[in-house]
């Protein structure tokens, strides 16, 4: 890998290959505004990156810092490997990360008139007007000002005029939002994990006792709620919540699920100093990385590692020790 430490001024187009870029990519001039940069393959860049295009042919690539696209960032389909943004993205146009051999990981935050991610993990949230999600993980939310658009993902919640959605889909909390009724595919599947015990599946152990997934009846569990403003102005949303059929939820002590440290340390990564670990019951330890949690929920994502189904009954004796 060849190291840059400056970008030559007057150029166009930066193409990077085999490069490790130890300086900004910020234009200096408004000429530069103009200038596209062209990721090939094996870079790195460790300062903050401005473009008028970002384009990325193949992995791996790394950016240590924040991404601006003014116009477009775009990772060629058939890109190949990992390419990691570690720190916020955002474009005035769109992002778009349709990949079908590689993977994209957002270590923060992603802001963009539009959205479309294939086979990407998003340690944040997704910020756009429309929204496009397939076979993709976000642990924070999904939320758009136009239409959202969700196929076999993974997120933790999602707020959204118009929802669309298709395949299996997992719910990391309670609750989620749209305007409009989802209008879903047949055989469309949700399935909230809030009570799922990932802390335990992510070190290869058993599950606890009473928890695990719950799956969502978009129709019953559909509630419509009114919410008013200080002006008085009144809107309407439709809410699929577990919350009011998760009893069991007060006979947990979530901290030992562990699921939280899971979300923190994804999230978080780019800004804390060391790395941190789940200790298994043999008291050997499994490290919370952004790659290695990526890589556990795309396995449940597809099936590898199964989630159980949390039991409905609970003893009468539990029930009574509990609130009387």
């Amino acid at each position: 890998m060849k190291e840059m430490n400056e970008i030559r001024v007057g150029e166009s187009i930066v193409g990077l290959r085999d490069n490790l870029v130890r300086s900004a990519i910020l234009p200096k001039t408004s000429g530069e505004l103009e200038r596209d940069v062209n990721v090939q393959e094996n870079v790195r860049v460790e300062g903050p990156v401005y473009a008028r295009n970002l384009i990325i042919d193949s992995g791996p690539a790394e950016f240590l810092c924040a991404v601006y696209a003014h116009n477009e960032l775009h990772i060629k389909n058939d890109a190949e490997k990992t390419v990691f943004f570690r720190k916020a993205v955002a474009s005035s146009g769109s992002i778009v990360s349709l990949l079908i051999k590689g993977r994209c990981i957002y270590g923060s935050d992603i802001t963009a008139g539009s959205v479309k991610l294939k086979n990407c993990f998003v340690a944040g949230s997704i910020f756009a007007n429309e929204i496009q999600v397939e076979n993709g993980v976000i642990l924070g939310g999904c939320f758009a000002s136009k239409k959202l658009t969700l196929h076999n993902v993974i997120t933790g919640t999602f707020n959204a005029p118009e929802v669309n959605a298709g395949g299996i889909n997992y719910l990391l909390y309670p609750t989620a939002f749209s305007a409009e009724p989802m209008a879903a595919l047949p055989g469309t599947e949700f399935y909230n994990i809030t009570l799922a015990d990932l802390g335990s599946l992510y070190k290869g152990e058993a599950e606890k006792p009473n928890t695990g997934k719950i799956r969502l009846d978009m129709e019953t569990d559909m509630q419509r709620t009114v919410l008013v403003d200080a002006n008085d102005a009144k809107i309407l949303l439709h809410s699929y919540s577990v919350a009011g059929r998760v009893l069991v939820s007060d006979l947990l002590n979530m901290k030992d699920l562990e699921n939280h440290f899971l979300l923190i340390s994804a999230s978080l990564d780019s800004q804390i100093l060391k790395t941190y670990s789940l200790q298994k019951a043999d008291g050997a330890s499994e490290d919370l990385t952004v790659p290695k949690i990526a890589s556990f929920f795309f396995n449940v994502l597809g099936g590898k590692i199964r989630i159980g189904d949390l039991s409905g009954s609970i003893p009468f004796d539990e029930l009574r020790q509990k609130y009387l």
